[in-house]
């Protein structure tokens, strides 16, 4: 059963924020500073009786885009359910808006109707302002934003993180002997994020980080940066330059300028969004060795053909984020026991099987996926090391 909830309640308009548009641009990030709800654990229930959950989707804001999103987000719940055969999900649709008023206002009136877990909202402020809301009601928040700075208490992400990929890529490094990396980021909010998130895998996994270049991100900004990342690259001995640019803004420009001012073929490239999703990337010249993270390959073209078949249009890139949250409250669900939305049960170690592959929900709230690593070679991808299919191998 699906119920669609609308909240009539007014509300103001959203403050400015960045703006989650796509796969490579998942960093929706907060204007706000989030504020901690504490370790909470989740609702009971009874997994002999069917249990209702909330979707709470950005429809309502007036936006195509926000329309095509929450549309794609609750195809993806529905096609998830209809596989639930061990677990009875009641699922019911409130819109947000995408925006944390209304957020915060649809997550309470989905608790007060009788919501036994959250999915979603999608942006980081409006899921942020969720979980927020109902932090009283030991009631969990399973979003859709890959903002790690919001995770915590009852609130998970359930996008893909720089982090994650981060830690992948210098671990891998670390395999083939490339540990000295030098970071090259934008001047603007996601790249500052992306830096971050490499020195933090560094430091997880023993690499140095022999310094760090940013740019304006503009393209005069970058033309300008390309002979200094590069000479820089010389003068510290790097052996790896990591990038957080991205296909659909700055990385076409990047690409092109470092070889084109100095940049050797013998430093391992490695980058932190996913180059392929823009096919023209993959004949830039800069990119050529470089290496990159994929999701597991076989699932997501699973995933795509059936949701194609089912609704005849092809999912959105983040449509399975909202698959995934259903696959894992049902396989928990179908355990038959009372904790299964608890916050133990959410976090357990062997993880959930999604439609890119392995994921856990991490005790801060955050995630971690299985990842292959991939490089680009004569213009086409190849993958170097699968996707693990469990998190007791390789990658982890």
């Amino acid at each position: 059963m699906v119920t669609r909830t609308r909240n009539r309640i007014t509300f103001s308009p959203r403050r400015a924020a960045l703006r989650l548009v796509g796969a490579a641009a998942l960093l929706a990030l907060a204007a706000c500073n989030p504020t901690s709800v504490g370790g909470l654990s989740g609702q009971s229930v009874n997994p002999n009786k069917t249990v209702q959950i909330a979707l709470l989707v950005p429809n309502g804001s007036g936006r195509e885009s926000d329309a095509l999103l929450a549309r794609n987000l609750e195809n993806a719940a529905r096609l998830a359910i209809a596989d639930q055969t061990n677990a009875k999900i009641d699922l019911r649709v409130y819109d947000t808006a995408g925006t944390p008023q209304q957020a915060s206002n649809a997550a309470i009136a989905a608790v007060n109707d009788g919501a036994k877990i959250i999915l979603g909202p999608l942006y980081a402020e409006a899921a942020n302002a969720a979980a927020v809301a109902i932090a009283g009601t030991n009631t969990n928040v399973l979003a859709f934003s890959n903002n790690a700075s919001i995770a915590g208490g009852n609130l998970f992400i359930l996008g893909p993180t720089f982090e994650n990929t981060a830690n992948r890529l210098v671990n891998y490094g670390r395999q083939i002997g490339k540990t000295n990396i030098l970071i090259a980021h934008a001047e603007e909010l996601a790249g500052q994020v992306g830096r971050d998130a490499i020195i933090s895998a560094a430091n997880r996994n023993g690499a140095t980080i022999t310094g760090v270049e940013s740019y304006p991100f503009s393209q005069d900004g970058i033309n300008n940066a390309a002979r200094r990342i590069s000479a820089t690259v010389k003068e510290t001995g790097a052996d790896t330059l990591f990038v957080t640019a991205g296909p659909e803004s700055d990385l076409p420009f990047l690409m092109t300028a470092l070889p084109e001012r100095g940049l050797g073929m013998d430093i391992q490239l490695m980058g932190l969004t996913r180059w392929s999703s823009q096919p023209q990337s993959l004949a830039l010249p800069g990119l050529q060795g470089g290496v990159f993270t994929l999701p597991d390959q076989a699932l997501e073209r699973n995933f795509a053909a059936r949701y194609q078949a089912e609704y005849s249009e092809r999912p959105h890139p983040i449509a399975g984020l909202s698959y995934d949250g259903i696959a894992a409250i049902g396989a928990l669900l179908a355990q038959g026991r009372s904790d299964a939305l608890t916050s133990p049960s959410l976090t357990r170690q062997s993880g959930f099987v999604g439609t890119q592959g392995i994921f856990r929900l991490m005790p801060d709230g955050t995630n971690e996926r299985g990842l292959a690593v991939a490089k680009i070679e004569n213009n086409q991808v190849a993958i170097l090391d699968p996707a693990p299919k469990n998190f007791s191998g390789a990658g982890f």
